[in-house]
């Protein structure tokens, strides 16, 4: 190998190496074990919909999914195109259909055809079928009974989101089917700008685990405060299409602090590998408190995110006592211009010095 060569290969390793920062990458998909209806055991409970009495069904209560194409033709075809309804069981039929998730729906087609136009006798044979019009932990409970064996969504009962009063269906549609026009989003400055080439609606609900609307806009329907921040100069580049809310959270629910997907400084490690370590002189700000302690993670007015908006203000926040072991420097010592940075300048971590200096 010619000397020139070699240069040229230290040259792009080193320029990898400053240039560490990577996307997301693509979050796994969970793995979830299908658990077809079993005919004469309760489905789940359907008080608000049935007056108290639990879901039950023999073999003879299952009308088949064919039977609901009659009346919910739109919803029928939409189902057809998911995942859901290409599940296969050993013999080759399908695993799921409509009475999967609505319970056995005999009664209610029998009672809707003896309902002949009167409302109601129809209002009354809706109330036959689970709607998922119950409380919220009732319409999740229908997805848990086969989402529950996925390490990444069987936290849900227990999650902030399921706290607040929210269900499967409140984020998630089996069948794209809305009767609503859908409310104008308003844009930022960073979207217009920087904008990705859209899917089509139906592609982009088949390809993004069947969400009602596209990430950032449907965590903005309730975060409108955190939609505020990715409006600001300095942001992770989630308006511009780059970055998902679910890169960094798990919506499901997680043992970690705002549901992230790791621990602090380990979400946040997954792009930024160059400042992952270890390290043999460890930032412990970093290892204890998080990378949120000194920047804020969806936008800030301030340069990289930084939570103050000068370096040396941050850095007294913690280094503030002059006699202190982690204050080096006399009671004069701080500079009155420029930043603490300039001269500990691996302040992520060092292998070489353990003030973090050049």
């Amino acid at each position: 190998m010619s000397r020139t060569r070699k240069q040229y290969l230290l040259v792009l390793t080193f320029s990898a190496t400053l240039l560490a920062q990577t996307r997301p990458a693509a979050t796994e998909p969970a793995s979830v074990a299908m658990r077809p209806v079993t005919a004469g055991k309760a489905v789940t409970s359907g008080k608000a919909v049935t007056g108290g009495k639990a879901v039950t069904g023999g073999k003879e209560d299952y009308a088949g999914g064919d039977a609901c194409r009659t009346c919910h033709q739109p919803e029928f075809q939409q189902f057809a195109k998911t995942a859901h309804a290409q599940l296969a069981r050993a013999s080759n039929t399908p695993a799921m259909n409509c009475e999967s998730c609505h319970g056995p729906g005999k009664p209610h087609v029998a009672a809707m055809e003896a309902a002949q136009g009167d409302d109601a006798k129809i209002q009354a044979a809706t109330k036959l079928i689970f709607s998922f019009l119950a409380n919220p932990q009732q319409n999740s409970e229908r997805c848990q009974q086969c989402h529950s064996t996925s390490a990444d969504q069987s936290g849900f009962l227990h999650s902030p989101h399921a706290n607040y009063g929210l269900s499967c269906n409140t984020c998630h549609a089996s069948h794209l089917v809305s009767g609503a026009p859908r409310r104008t989003s308003y844009a930022t400055v960073a979207s217009a700008f920087f904008s990705l080439p859209k899917l089509p609606e139906e592609r982009r609900w088949l390809s993004s685990s069947l969400l009602k609307k596209p990430q950032p806009e449907l965590c903005y329907s309730c975060h409108g405060n955190i939609q505020a921040q990715f409006a600001l100069p300095s942001h992770h580049r989630v308006p511009e299409g780059a970055m998902k809310c679910t890169d960094c959270h798990n919506t499901h629910g997680s043992s970690n602090r705002a549901t992230l997907r790791r621990t602090g400084w380990e979400t946040c490690a997954s792009c930024h590998v160059e400042k992952r370590g270890p390290f043999v002189f460890e930032h412990s700000a970093v290892k204890v408190e998080g990378c949120t302690a000194c920047h804020t993670p969806h936008g800030s007015v301030n340069k990289m995110l930084m939570n103050r908006r000068e370096e040396r203000f941050l850095c007294i926040q913690c280094h503030v006592n002059p006699s202190a072991v982690n204050v080096p420097h006399s009671k004069g010592g701080f500079q009155t211009r420029g930043d603490c940075s300039r001269c500990h300048s691996t302040i992520h971590g060092s292998n070489f010095n353990p003030y973090f200096l050049h």
